[in-house]
C-alpha cells in the first residue's frame, strides 16, 4: 500500500500508513492527543479530523482547548445543534446561514410565525437532548447538482440559492449526523461527534435581513455563547452581565455627558460635563506627545478628489467617503471634494513641504484629527462606533534603519500612556505579508524584523498573525484590557512602503540619492469617540479625579454654610478646580446619594461646625467614610492631585 510523510509544527517528520486521516495521526502520536483532538489544519487551512492525509502536507492538529478547537465547537453547535433543534420544534422553518462570531454564534432562520425570546428555553432544551444522543457527524462531498437535488427535497429555499449562485463545482459538503439523519450544508470543519460539545446559552434574537439586503426577506436570527465548560460560561455571562451595568450609554446619560439624535447620525453631541473629560484626555495626549519630540499640526477637514485618487483612497475606500460637490450655480469653478476619512495624505504633504534631508529624519508630526467614515446605520453603537471622530494620529518619517527605534521609542509611549488611564495589560499582536503586497521581499524582511526586535527588546510578549498585514507594510496591534476582562484593539502602528512613493515623497540620503521615506502609521487611543467609553466603562463612570467632570460638589448641611460655600467655590475655581455648589434645602445625605450617582469624585458636606472650625467634611466616590480635614491642607493636597499625568 506505501506510506505517506507528514511534517509536523516542530519540522519532524511522520510517516503513516496510505489512507491515514487526521484522526489516525493524531493517534499515532499519541491517544491523549486522539482524545482531545476536534481538527488538522493541512498546509494552512483547517479541515475535519476524518480527512485524507496526502503525502508531502504539513499538518498540525487542533485540539478541542485551543481558540480554533472552541470555535469550531462553535460551529458545530449552530450549524448541527440550534439548526436542527429549531427545525425539530418548527417543521415549517426554513435554514439560512449560520456562522461563528466573537464567544459564540449565531442562525438566521424564516419562521412561518414570529418568536419571541420566551421561546429560546425550549429551544434549549431541545438542543440539549440533541447533545445528549452523542451522535456522531460525517461529511459526504456532492456534486453541485447532487448539492441541489438534496435541499430541494428538503424544500430548503435559501441553501439551493447558496449553491446555485455559487461558482464552486464539486465538493460541496454536507455533514450528517448519524443517529438522526439531519444534514446542513457548510464549509466545515466541524467536531467529529456532538459529545464534544460544552455549555452554552441562547442570548437572545434580532432580525435580519437574507444576505444583509434590505430588499430581501426579513428573517430571525437566534445568537448564543458557548464554552468548554459551565465555570467558562458563567464567567463570561457574569463579564456580560457586569458590562451591562457599565454601558458607556447608560452612564453616560446619568453623568450628562452625551447624546445622538436623528439629524446627525453615527455624530456626537458632546454636552459640557463629555466635553470636559475629552478636553482633558487631549491635554494629557499633547503633554504626552510633546515630551516623545511630536510637532502637533492641522490639516483640512475638506479635501479636493484629485488628492484621494493620488493616495488610491479614491478607488479603495470611496463608498466609505462623505463626498460633497460644488456646481457652477454656486461657485466659479466645478469642485468635488470629501471629508477626509483619515490624515495620512494630508500629513505627507506638510512632509512634502519642509523635509529636505535624512538629516531631518526622524521627522514626527502629530494631529488630533476629524474623521469622517459612512459607517452604516446598523453597525453604529454609541461611543464605541460613530462615523465622525477625531484620532491621536500621529505619522513617521524615516529611513529603514530606524524603524526598529522608532517602533521601540512609541510601543514605550504607548504603555506610559495606558498605564497612566489605569490599563496595566495589553497584548501586541504583529500581522506581516499578505500574499498581495508591494515592495520586495527585502524590505518586508527588514521591517518584519525591526517590529520584532523592537518588541523583543522591550522584554514583551507577543503573537504573529501570518499573512494579515496590510498591503503596504507590517503592523503591529496593541489590545488592552479593561476593569472586568474584556479586550479592546486601540493602538496600531502600521508601516508603509506605498504612500510615499505615491504622494512623491523624498529625502537626500547620505549619499546624495534620493528615496522614498518608510511612513509609519500610529495611534495610541484609536478615537478618542471610542476610547472614552472604552474608559467610563472600565471605570463604571468613577473616573481619576483628574478627568471627572465634576471634582469637587460644596453641599452645604444648614444654609448658614451657604457663604462658606461660596467661598470655596471661589478659591478652588481660580485654582483650576472644577466645583459646583449645592446650596438646596434638602437631607446631606439625599445630596450624596444623588451626586454619587453622577460620578463626582469628592463631596464637601458643610455644616456650622465646618465654618466654625475652617475644615470641610471629605466623601470620595466610592468610600463609605467620611474625613474631617483642615480647608488649606485639604486644598492644598487636591491641587497635587488633580494634575494631569
Amino acid at each position: 500500500m506505501g506510506n505517506i510523510n507528514i511534517t509536523l509544527p516542530d519540522g519532524s517528520i511522520k510517516e503513516l500508513p496510505n489512507n491515514s486521516s487526521g484522526y489516525d495521526l493524531a493517534l499515532s502520536i499519541g491517544p491523549g492527543l486522539a482524545k482531545d483532538a476536534v481538527a488538522i489544519v493541512v498546509n494552512g487551512e483547517q479541515r475535519d479530523l476524518t480527512d485524507i492525509l496526502f503525502d508531502q502536507s504539513n499538518v498540525s492538529i487542533i485540539t478541542k482547548k485551543s481558540e480554533e478547537g472552541i470555535e469550531i465547537m462553535r460551529h458545530t453547535l449552530t450549524a448541527q445543534v440550534l439548526a436542527q433543534a429549531v427545525k425539530n420544534l418548527y417543521p415549517k422553518v426554513k435554514l439560512a446561514i449560520g456562522p461563528t462570531i466573537e464567544n459564540g454564534f449565531y442562525y438566521d432562520f424564516l419562521f412561518p410565525k414570529p418568536i419571541s425570546s420566551d421561546d429560546l428555553a425550549n429551544i434549549e432544551d431541545e438542543m440539549k437532548k440533541i447533545i445528549s444522543s452523542k451522535s456522531k457527524i460525517e461529511k459526504t462531498l456532492c456534486t453541485k447538482k447532487e448539492a441541489i437535488s438534496k435541499f430541494e427535497d428538503l424544500k430548503e429555499d435559501f441553501k439551493v440559492e447558496i449553491i446555485t449562485e455559487s461558482e464552486q463545482v464539486d465538493d460541496f459538503q454536507i455533514y450528517e449526523q448519524k443517529e438522526t439523519g439531519f444534514i446542513d450544508l457548510c464549509k466545515g470543519p466541524h467536531l467529529p461527534s456532538l459529545d464534544q460539545i460544552g455549555s452554552f446559552k441562547l442570548t437572545k434574537i434580532s432580525g435580519a435581513y437574507w444576505r444583509g439586503n434590505a430588499e430581501n426577506q426579513m428573517l430571525t436570527r437566534i445568537y448564543g455563547t458557548a464554552w468548554l465548560s459551565q465555570k467558562d460560561l458563567d464567567n463570561y455571562l457574569n463579564q456580560q452581565a457586569e458590562a451591562e451595568k457599565r454601558d458607556h450609554r447608560k452612564i453616560g446619560k446619568k453623568m450628562n455627558l452625551f447624546h445622538f439624535q436623528d439629524d446627525a447620525p453615527g455624530m456626537v453631541f458632546w454636552h459640557p460635563a463629555g466635553w470636559t473629560i475629552y478636553t482633558q484626555l487631549k491635554a494629557f495626549m499633547r503633554k504626552k506627545l510633546s515630551k516623545a519630540g511630536y510637532k502637533e499640526v492641522s490639516t483640512p477637514l475638506l479635501v479636493d478628489r484629485t488628492l484621494w485618487e493620488k493616495s488610491g483612497h479614491w478607488d479603495k475606500y470611496r463608498e466609505n467617503m462623505f463626498i460633497t460637490e460644488i456646481d457652477e450655480e454656486h461657485a466659479n469653478e466645478k469642485r468635488v471634494n470629501a471629508l477626509k476619512p483619515m490624515n495620512c495624505p494630508c500629513h505627507v504633504q506638510i512632509f512634502n513641504k519642509n523635509i529636505k534631508s535624512y538629516r531631518d529624519l526622524p521627522y514626527r508630526i502629530s494631529e488630533f484629527g476629524s474623521c469622517h467614515r459612512y459607517e452604516p446605520s446598523g453597525t453604529l453603537h454609541g461611543l464605541m462606533r460613530v462615523r465622525g471622530f477625531v484620532q491621536d494620529d500621529a505619522h513617521i518619517f524615516c529611513t529603514e534603519d530606524q524603524i526598529e527605534n522608532e517602533t521601540k521609542l512609541f510601543i514605550e509611549l504607548l504603555s506610559d500612556v495606558y498605564k497612566d488611564l489605569g490599563f496595566d495589560k495589553f497584548k501586541i499582536k504583529l500581522s506581516t505579508r499578505p500574499d498581495k503586497r508591494v515592495g520586495s521581499d527585502e524590505i518586508w524582511d527588514q521591517s518584519e524584523s525591526a517590529l520584532k526586535n523592537a518588541i523583543d527588546k522591550l522584554g514583551l510578549d507577543y503573537e504573529i498573525d501570518e499573512g494579515d498585514g496590510a498591503f503596504y507594510g507590517p503592523k503591529l496591534d496593541f489590545v488592552l484590557t479593561d476593569a472586568i476582562g474584556r479586550n479592546w484593539q486601540c493602538g496600531t502602528l502600521q508601516a508603509d512602503f506605498n504612500l510615499p512613493g505615491r504622494l512623491d515623497s523624498t529625502y537626500v540620503s547620505e549619499d546624495g540619492n534620493k528615496y522614498n521615506p518608510v511612513l509609519l502609521h500610529r495611534a495610541v487611543l484609536g478615537s478618542f469617540e471610542r476610547f472614552i467609553g472604552i474608559l467610563v466603562e472600565s471605570y463604571g463612570g468613577n473616573l481619576p479625579i483628574w478627568l471627572a467632570p465634576t471634582q469637587v460638589i460644596l453641599a452645604t448641611i444648614t444654609n448658614d454654610a451657604n457663604d462658606y460655600a461660596d467661598e470655596i467655590h471661589a478659591q478652588l475655581r481660580s485654582l483650576n478646580i472644577r466645583s459646583e455648589v449645592d446650596k438646596r434645602n434638602e437631607q446631606i445625605s439625599y445630596k450624596v446619594r444623588e451626586h454619587s450617582k453622577s460620578k463626582c469624585s469628592i463631596i464637601l458636606a458643610l455644616g456650622k461646625k465646618e465654618v466654625n472650625d475652617k475644615t470641610v467634611s471629605v466623601r470620595r466616590l466610592g468610600g463609605e467614610k467620611t474625613e474631617v480635614k483642615n480647608l488649606d491642607t485639604f486644598v492644598k493636597s487636591l491641587v497635587e492631585e488633580i494634575q494631569i499625568p
